[in-house]
């Protein structure tokens, strides 16, 4: 009986015990990959309060998981934060076994960290530690770059594009000619002619098709009062910027009334025009001499027959309407002016 007893007691004992480790074990916890995975995927919607607090989560279940860790300081600087996000990022530098790559993404967020902060010189080391892991690495080449051009410093800036060709395989003349062409300014800036003279044809040899050392050459030239090679450059920068090419159009003009050519004014912008058929500018500026030569019926067709083809210009309606005033009576007038304020109000710009 007392055998019974005992063995009562301790069946009865253990499954109290049973009992008690399954229901103090802790509960299953959601998987950290998956909740990884929802923090990415709000931020991909925008959600960055949603993120923030999976990834808190994350890190708060498994203080190993670096990746969660990384992203939440992006996310803190993307908030506002930055001095928090170099916290985290900075946190991550001293763990064991990280790999080369991961090393990467640290220094790369940390360089972003950095600017946020206006800590330039900070960041640029982030970079450059980048680079001492992968010399090719494209995204340090073009921070780097970028804080470059921002400190001007135009020889730094032409070195790392040089990089950025032979890791890109492509050239990129046009960005060297422009770095170039700045620097020519700043030697012209401080009174070293000669210096910026060179700095403008070297940039022209490099790129032959980049108008801006032209533009530049024009104006030295000009304050050499030797007009002749002035206009050879500016009329060369007006053909190669198109877009552009009306800020030296005044400029030509003067230099060659200075030189007594007035009857080349005309024939520029025609060879602009030419250029580019859709140069309203020159084509304003070929009626405007047509009218000062007293041939004003030749004008109004000439931009009459532009009109054609870009109605909505208000610059050619405006040119209309001025060789118009001493040839159609008021009511006419009072129309065309209508028609531009119509266009006006429909918001052209042209």
């Amino acid at each position: 009986m007392d055998l019974i007893i005992v063995l009562t007691v301790l069946a009865i004992t253990a499954a109290g015990g049973i009992f008690a480790y399954f229901n103090r074990r802790p509960k299953p916890r959601k998987n950290t990959d998956s909740l990884y995975t929802d923090a990415l995927n709000a931020m991909v919607r925008g959600d960055s309060d949603g993120a923030m607090r999976l990834l808190r989560n994350v890190v708060r279940q498994d203080t190993d998981h670096l990746d969660a860790y990384l992203q939440l300081g992006d996310i803190l600087r993307e908030e506002g934060n930055p001095q928090q996000a170099i916290k985290v990022h900075h946190s991550l530098t001293v763990r064991p076994g990280l790999s080369e790559n991961f090393r990467m993404h640290i220094h790369k967020s940390l360089a972003q960290d950095y600017i946020a902060v206006h800590e330039p010189v900070q960041a640029q080391k982030e970079a450059e530690m980048i680079l001492n892991i992968d010399k090719k690495d494209v995204w340090a080449t073009e921070f780097l770059l970028n804080l470059a051009e921002k400190n001007k410093d135009w020889g730094q800036a032409a070195q790392l594009v040089k990089t950025l060709e032979k890791v890109k395989n492509e050239a990129d003349i046009t960005r060297l000619a422009r770095f170039k062409v700045y620097e020519g300014m700043e030697k012209f800036e401080s009174d070293d002619r000669i210096g910026a003279e060179s700095c403008f044809q070297k940039a022209v040899t490099m790129a032959p098709n980049f108008g801006l050392p032209h533009l530049y050459l024009g104006n030295l030239f000009s304050e050499n009062r030797d007009l002749v090679k002035a206009i050879d450059h500016w009329e060369q920068y007006a053909l190669l910027d198109t877009k552009n090419g009306s800020l030296v159009y005044a400029k030509i003009e003067a230099a060659l009334f200075d030189l007594g050519r007035f009857s080349e004014v005309e024939k520029f912008y025609q060879r602009a025009l030419d250029k580019n058929p859709e140069n309203l500018d020159a084509l304003s500026k070929i009626a405007n001499v047509l009218e000062e030569k007293g041939e004003r019926s030749q004008a109004l067709e000439l931009v009459e027959d532009a009109l054609n083809r870009y109605e909505d210009s208000v610059k050619l309606r405006l040119m209309k309407l001025k060789l118009s005033l001493q040839a159609i009576p008021p009511p006419q007038l009072a129309q065309q002016i209508d028609e531009i304020i119509e266009i006006m109000t429909k918001g052209s710009n042209q």
